[in-house]
């Protein structure tokens, strides 16, 4: 019975703590550079391109592996010793087993290819960020217009 409140402890320990690092932002490259991400708003518009920015794409996690690698992490050091040893290989074990877990949810994500943000001046005066796969021929001062979330030159 002790094991099982150690293990849910150590659980819930190591669950309160990778929660707090999650982002609650819907937006996956939310900055504050005062540009509207595009894909959210209006599907369609015409503007000039500010600026273009690589963006690493394959940096970002849900989560879901440091959680399950924790979990399990926990249930495998909990396996071992008897007493404060058993309890400190559980905490351990959901530790390195949440780290593991993370990485191996990075790797297996979409090679971590690079991504391209796009910050466009709109001819209403507002701006727009478009965060796309690639910018093809698109240049800084190119008129485009963007359609569906995407940026197209016009």
């Amino acid at each position: 019975m002790k094991a099982t409140r150690t293990l849910a402890a150590a659980v819930l320990a190591s669950t309160a703590l990778l929660t707090g690092c999650a982002s609650t932002s819907s937006d996956p490259y939310a900055s504050n550079s005062g540009y509207n991400s595009g894909y959210n708003n209006v599907s369609m518009g015409y503007g000039t391109i500010e600026s273009i920015q690589v963006v690493d794409g394959g940096n970002r996690t849900s989560g879901a592996g440091a959680i399950l690698g924790g979990v399990v992490g926990a249930l495998a050091g909990n396996q071992v010793g008897s007493g404060s040893g058993r309890t400190a290989a559980t905490v351990a074990g959901g530790v390195a087993g949440a780290a593991i877990g993370n990485n191996v949810e990075r790797n297996r994500q979409a090679g971590g290819a690079e991504m391209y943000q796009v910050n466009v001046r709109m001819d209403n005066g507002e701006y727009r960020t478009v965060t796309q796969d690639s910018v093809y021929d698109l240049r800084v001062g190119n008129r485009v217009r963007i359609v569906d979330g995407r940026v197209y030159r016009y």
